[in-house]
């Protein structure tokens, strides 16, 4: 599979390509959704950005997916005002994820667990399926996620620190918001703070994948090959 993936996602030569591959995006990121719903129903605590997501949903009286993409876009404007790399894909992402959880949410899928015993192996399940689906969306080499992207951004230009402790800046900013909102932090906001990178890392060495070798093609590149301009 993985080969398959990459062969065909190297350069977004052509329209078929493109739409191939905006396809795999929007698909794994449905699928992305389902995991990042499983860690909200494990109910031990939200990840960071979800604490974020669902103080939001909260204080205003919204649905997760709505706060989601709010939250999402003005990431992504952000990171067009810092004039990082934009593709695609990262529009399918600012609105997939959060309106896939809200799916989820509507179809009450897993219920919300009760313990740490049942509610630490659902928050993992749900880690090891965002790490997969994660793999799958960098693959189609149409952009990374608007908060990867701005991670990127803040480290090229706060050169004194390394990606870790801006990572972990950005990420305590986003809990202390959202738990001033009302988000739930808990075991679980630990467990997706510390455990997500070492999950993702071993998901994409077990299937030989090196995101920093994928080369994602940018809006622009996509628009002129799609139109042939």
């Amino acid at each position: 599979m993985y080969r398959f993936i990459r062969e065909e996602n190297r350069s977004n030569s052509n329209k078929r390509t493109i739409l191939s591959n905006v396809i795999l995006a929007a698909v794994s990121l449905f699928i992305n959704g389902f995991g990042v719903y499983l860690t909200i129903q494990a109910n031990i605590g939200a990840s960071p950005w979800d604490v974020l997501n669902l103080g939001l949903s909260k204080s205003l009286g919204i649905l997760y997916g709505t706060a989601s993409i709010i939250v999402s876009y003005t990431i992504l404007g952000i990171d067009i005002f810092m004039k990082e790399p934009i593709g695609i894909a990262m529009f399918i992402d600012a609105f997939v994820v959060g309106k896939s959880v809200d799916l989820f949410n509507k179809i009450d899928l897993v219920k919300p667990c009760n313990s740490l015993a049942t509610g630490i192996p659902v928050m993992f399940i749900g880690l090891v399926i965002i790490s997969y689906t994660q793999y799958t969306y960098m693959a189609a080499a149409l952009g990374c996620g608007p908060r990867d992207t701005l991670l990127v951004a803040l480290v090229k230009r706060i050169k004194r620190l390394p990606i870790g402790a801006v990572s972990i800046v950005l990420l305590s900013m986003a809990t202390f918001v959202g738990w001033l909102l009302g988000g739930p932090v808990g075991v679980g906001t630990l467990i997706c703070a510390f455990g997500t990178g070492p999950i993702m890392q071993l998901a994409f060495n077990s299937v030989h994948f090196d995101a920093a070798k994928i080369r994602h093609q940018r809006l622009s590149e996509s628009f002129k090959t799609i139109f042939n301009k």
